[in-house]
């Protein structure tokens, strides 16, 4: 968190993947696979930007979060970067 209590880009940019889940469901890896840096959680977590949303019986360790209405209203902000839309898959011209 910044000294005047708004998120990191880090954290923002991780909010603002939580408004394209269902639920505001926040993910718990990255674009590139590899698992979100567990003080981002904690501190969007301390800073009521994410919530706990159920716990996962075969990960018990994975902490699934959720966006709070705080959390989604930072993500929409004008401060926020934008989310990127999914990759489309490449296409591939057929030979004849």
């Amino acid at each position: 968190m910044t000294a005047a209590g708004k998120p990191t880009l880090v954290q923002l940019a991780w909010l603002v993947r939580g408004l394209r889940q269902p639920g505001g469901k926040l993910p718990l890896f990255d674009e590139e696979g590899q698992t979100i840096d567990r003080r981002t959680v904690d501190s969007c977590l301390a800073n009521g930007w994410a919530a706990p949303w159920f716990a996962n019986p075969l990960k018990p360790d994975w902490r699934v979060c959720r966006l709070t209405e705080e959390g989604r209203r930072l993500a929409t902000s004008e401060e926020a970067p934008q989310a990127r839309p999914a990759a489309a898959a490449p296409v591939i011209p057929l030979r004849r």
